[in-house]
């Protein structure tokens, strides 16, 4: 990794993820943002009986904290909310900072942090929050009144920020990235994993949380059609009962996987997918997992996701298919890719990700960062 550009004021993230859960967005940033400055990465609440309010912080890395607040369960969100905020008076009194960055991945943040004044304000919209299941109602407003806030918004991909380009004068795209020396491992001589090694036959697979965007009628029609072929899914079961799954003998649930471990699955793997529903939900994703597959060598096959199509699709790096029986056809004709076809494919798929990559990602978005800073100082000397 290339260290970026050193700045005296730590971050502050507002997340809806728990670092722990998949490694992405703000995993990949914030680890790299840390390697500057001091990073503080603040999880939703976990709400537990008999206890009082506290908030267990513990070191990952040199400069990388993960902040997680233990409430007392039964509370109403005005008590949530005061809580929270006390806990962050008590970290702030037991920090010296002489000014500090204020990073949102989740506006609901706004509700408990409004009446602290960072040196900048980001917001990475790396989702279309609003239309995911089980979202909160107040979420669209409390966006609207932290696009009014933020200094700098950036996006997860081109098509949210065509969403949203409109609601703020300085919004950049910034789709997903690629940490191409960790995935291309799988393009060498790798052992497969024991739980997928014992699985014979050509491997169709998936990583990624299995959740409401997830086509399981997809993979149950795919699986029927193709017994021979063994269909293997890496990820956790959330927002969905897993009852609802489909269950054939072709079919492998394998669970959640650390990051360090993909590139040794992907490794076994014929074909990579990418098995979205076209919903409100998808709309505007960027998958991450779309230049991981690649970077692996792994020829993908996608439903017409907008951020997959355009650019991947238009430049024919992936299989843009639609129905069951589509995915079927194409699935077969990537199998059927010569061994020379496949290599050109390789190298072309390389030499588009080599201008990609969570460094230069980190770079660009630091810059403007810095640059509102500046613009801050500037105006507080006029002034």
């Amino acid at each position: 990794m290339n260290t970026i550009e050193k700045t005296q004021a730590p971050i502050i993230c507002f997340a809806h993820l728990r670092w722990d859960f998949v490694f992405q967005r703000p995993q990949h940033l914030l680890t790299r943002f840390s390697q500057s400055r001091e990073v503080y990465y603040f999880e939703e609440p976990v709400f537990d009986e008999d206890v009082s309010a506290s908030l267990e912080l513990s070191q990952r890395s040199e400069n990388l904290y993960i902040g997680v607040p233990h409430l007392p369960s039964g509370l109403n969100k005005e008590q949530v909310n005061k809580l929270l905020t006390n806990l962050l008076d008590q970290f702030f009194a037991n920090k010296n900072f002489v000014s500090y960055a204020f990073w949102y991945y989740t506006p609901m943040a706004l509700e408990f942090t409004s009446k602290y004044t960072p040196v900048v304000t980001v917001y990475d919209c790396m989702d279309e929050l609003a239309a995911f299941k089980f979202a909160p109602p107040e979420l669209k407003t409390l966006e609207q009144k932290l696009m009014q806030k933020a200094d700098v918004v950036f996006t997860g991909g081109h098509s949210l920020y065509e969403s949203k380009k409109n609601l703020h004068s300085n919004i950049h795209p910034f789709p997903s990235s690629i940490d191409f020396d960790h995935f291309s491992k799988a393009r060498k001589d790798v052992s497969e994993p024991e739980d997928q090694k014992k699985i014979k036959g050509t491997k169709i697979g998936f990583f990624g949380v299995i959740d409401e965007r997830f086509n399981i009628e997809l993979i149950r029609e795919m699986a029927s059609a193709r017994p021979d072929w063994q269909i293997v899914l890496i990820g956790p079961v959330v927002k969905i009962d897993p009852a609802t799954l489909p269950q054939r003998e072709n079919i492998h649930y394998l669970g959640s996987k650390s990051y360090a471990e993909l590139p040794a699955y992907l490794s076994g793997w014929d074909i990579a997918l990418i098995p979205f529903l076209l919903n409100e939900s998808t709309r505007f994703i960027s998958p991450t997992k779309t230049p991981e597959y690649l970077a692996a060598g792994i020829p993908v096959v996608s439903s017409a996701i907008r951020d997959v199509v355009k650019p991947y699709g238009v430049k024919q790096l992936v299989r843009i298919a639609g129905s069951p029986v589509d995915f079927v056809d194409k699935i077969e004709a990537e199998l059927q890719v010569s061994p020379q076809a496949r290599e050109a494919w390789k190298r072309e798929t390389t030499r588009f990700l080599s201008t990609n990559s969570w460094d230069h990602t980190c770079r660009a978005m630091m810059k403007h960062v810095e640059n509102c800073i500046k613009s801050e100082r500037q105006i507080s000397i006029a002034s």
